[in-house]
């Protein structure tokens, strides 16, 4: 990709901007990344994953893009637009979501956040276009706004140390996932959001994008160490985290997506919700997106996204029990271990019966992984 291209096809984050001002770093170490062009790699692979994993790392999240939604009916709409709880969702909290189509197809997803009286979407830039022109058609006779929250940006910091970088800084540390604490530092307002991290804590701190370099700085120096989007997309599939686009597709069903935390049974009616419905009162779904651990053979090339997985002892020509989406390699305490997200047929779980595939075989992950 040339660097005209990267220029046209992605907008640098407001980190991304800083540290080419500063670091004078060239657009071939800014790769996109949903949607924007964001630092790739700041060190070795080991030692930006050792930093999620055993420390703290700090990483850009100017791929992420907050939707105000306001007007009278915003809670009873936005309610009827997504999969999870919006009306009883406790203040300062948020839920994680999936938007679907009158199908029961996956259009998108979103965590929904809950924060005095502000109802807000939070959505990854690559899909905000689409997700808005897709709930816009359905604001009707509604009072109902959606207003993207401009000149904002986040910064993410993860790992076991994160809450002691964040005590250092003077910011607050919610204790639970999907929960929001609102700070002050280098006296302005700063927002802080746990996410979802099912192995390490994971935090967003929302500022002003002029408050990023101070932010990034200092978290540097309370001991943070930079690490870039790679990295940060191997702690993904390390978690087994599903990513809209790349695991979950728009002919996806949302229990194929194995994404429970994204559904509530009690909750009204929604767009999709019969599909739904059906699926959990009369039968299951005949696959799901599951995590996996792969074992290599010696020298084996790890294998590439698109690999098909085998029911071990098929013949090689029969079709295949599930197909690699997404895939990395943890370097750690100097050994190699290699993890991905592939969608799975319902046969090949029956039994939890080995999976192979060119060169290794497959573990499905029901939990997470040990680390350690």
């Amino acid at each position: 990709m040339t660097e005209e291209t990267l220029t046209t096809a992605n907008q640098m984050t407001p980190l991304a901007g800083y540290l080419a001002g500063v670091d004078s770093i060239p657009l071939s170490e800014l790769a996109p990344y949903l949607g924007v062009l964001t630092p790739q790699q700041f060190d070795v692979a080991e030692s930006e994953t050792g930093a999620f994993l055993s420390g703290a790392a700090a990483h850009d999240l100017g791929w992420l893009r907050r939707i105000d939604v306001k007007g009278e009916d915003r809670f009873r709409w936005l309610s009827g637009m997504v999969t999870n709880g919006v009306d009883l969702l406790p203040d300062n909290s948020g839920a994680y979501n999936l938007v679907l189509n009158a199908q029961g197809r996956i259009q998108g997803d979103a965590y929904v956040w809950r924060n005095g009286g502000a109802l807000e979407l939070e959505i990854t830039a690559e899909q905000t276009e689409a997700l808005l022109n897709h709930l816009d058609r359905f604001i009707i006779m509604d009072d109902v706004e959606l207003g993207p929250l401009t000149e904002h940006s986040a910064l993410g910091l993860a790992g076991p140390q994160a809450g002691d970088v964040l005590s250092k800084l003077g910011l607050p540390a919610p204790s639970d996932d999907l929960a929001v604490a609102t700070g002050v530092f280098g006296g302005v307002p700063a927002q802080v959001f746990r996410g979802y991290g099912p192995v390490v804590p994971h935090f967003a701190i929302w500022v002003a994008d002029q408050q990023i370099p101070a932010i990034w700085q200092a978290l540097r120096a309370a001991g943070a160490t930079a690490v870039g989007a790679r990295s940060v997309e191997t702690l993904r599939i390390v978690e087994g985290i599903p990513a809209y686009g790349i695991d979950i597709q728009s002919r996806d069903l949302a229990q194929e997506t194995g994404q429970t935390r994204a559904l509530n049974f009690t909750k009204g009616c929604y767009l999709g919700q019969e599909i739904v419905e059906r699926i959990r009162s009369r039968g299951q779904v005949h696959r799901h997106l599951r995590a996996l651990e792969l074992k290599a053979e010696d020298s084996a090339e790890t294998p590439a996204v698109g690999t098909s997985l085998h029911i071990s002892g098929n013949n090689p020509d029969a079709k295949p029990a599930g197909t690699i989406s997404s895939v990395a390699c943890l370097q750690r305490n100097g050994t190699r271990r290699i993890f991905a997200i592939a969608m799975i047929r319902a046969e090949a779980e029956t039994g939890n019966q080995p999976l192979n595939y060119p060169g290794g075989t497959a573990q499905i992950l029901y939990s997470s992984p040990n680390l350690t």
